[in-house]
């Protein structure tokens, strides 16, 4: 998260002491991150004025991290403040994430269903709803390769900030430093042929598996918020607006089709219609849900998700709210076009969504 904070305030000139608040979505974290995030901050040159604090809404945290700070600025609470996401999946990730329930929530049947694991409950819902293993292969392909050519053609250097790293060499014993500076789920030569060899991950007759599902990745994003008559006092580069946001449920064992719901209720909140809407950053957890989402509300193929999604890149669960954000709003500034919407489903049975202008 750090190395988020220093790039956000290298890339925008921002004063770190005209900060007031950050916000840092996060779901695996210890004690919910909330120490190591207000450490990172000052780690990455905030003042101690800049106040910190974390929240956890699972999959959708860093999206909601962005519209809480939001509303703070337009409740007049805060002037200037950052919506951030992380997640360290590799050290975090796993059985112990889960605690255990108590016998009154086990007792209690919709309670219980918040524990069954995501890629069971996608599984019995790419069954249940008719989303065949060659149609999510097909999507899951079409994401690898279209982040493929967005990674060579460069799209995504504008969002990336280059981190440099030390490990340990296995092999040596020795400390070396690398420098992160791109994905590295992105894997060329993806076809619906090479998915169709993979072993299903969840039933011996199942149709999902680890090639048309979310990576299990690390990754922080920060996104720096403020009005628009103060980004121009302080001759700050606009790349978007925020203009509203929905948060929906769903029964436990249907999370996948939150933004089923999510979207449509941000298109009662703005006016806006599906034909208004240029770009859809859609989070792809499962191909089997996000395809369902999208046949089913009627979004084109081609406005889903232009530079791939999660199963090609990955899904740091408290960072990709953070990060759709950045993706969409560059994407929408080198298209010339205007109108994006970022959404995801939500563990235990919720989805999200948000309308955002470039």
């Amino acid at each position: 998260m750090a190395g988020a904070f220093k790039g956000l305030i290298e890339r925008s000139g921002i004063n770190p002491a005209l900060v007031e608040d950050i916000c840092v979505g996060t779901v695996l974290a210890p004690g919910g991150g909330a120490t190591e995030m207000r450490a990172a901050a000052l780690v990455a040159g905030f003042p101690d004025t800049a106040a910190v604090r974390t929240l956890n809404r699972q999959c959708s945290s860093g999206l909601q991290a962005c519209v809480d700070v939001a509303n703070q600025i337009r409740a007049g609470m805060i002037e200037i403040g950052i919506g951030a996401g992380v997640e360290s999946m590799s050290t975090q990730y796993g059985p112990g994430a889960v605690t255990e329930f108590s016998d009154l929530l086990e007792s209690h049947p919709e309670a219980a269903n918040c524990k069954v694991p995501m890629g069971v409950l996608s599984e019995d819902m790419a069954k249940a709803r008719g989303v065949t293993r060659a149609a999510q292969d097909a999507f899951a392909a079409a994401s690898f390769q279209k982040a493929v050519k967005a990674q060579a053609e460069g799209l995504f250097k504008e969002e990336i900030y280059p981190l440099k790293v030390k490990f340990e060499d296995p092999k040596s014993g020795e400390t070396k430093e690398i420098v992160v500076d791109k994905d590295e789920g992105i894997r060329p030569g993806v076809t619906v042929e090479s998915l169709g060899k993979i072993r299903p991950a969840f039933a011996k007759d199942g149709s999902i598996h680890a090639g048309n599902a979310s990576q299990v990745s690390d990754g922080a994003a920060a996104v720096l918020l403020m009005k628009r008559s103060t980004a121009e006092k302080l001759g700050q580069k606009i790349l978007g607006k925020y203009v509203a946001a929905s948060i929906v449920g769903v029964p436990p064992l249907l999370m996948g089709v939150g933004p089923w719901k999510a979207i449509p209720k941000v298109f009662e909140i703005t006016g806006l219609t599906k034909e208004d809407v240029d770009i859809f950053e859609i989070n792809e957890a499962f191909a089997s849900q996000c395809l369902w989402c999208a046949n089913e509300l009627g979004i084109p193929q081609e406005k889903i998700n232009p530079k791939g999604g999660a199963i090609a890149f990955g899904h740091p669960l408290g960072c990709t709210g953070a990060r759709q954000v950045s993706t969409l709003l560059y994407e929408l500034k080198r298209r010339n076009e205007k109108i994006g919407v970022t959404s995801m489903c939500v563990g235990t049975g919720m989805g999200m969504a948000a309308v955002w202008v470039a």
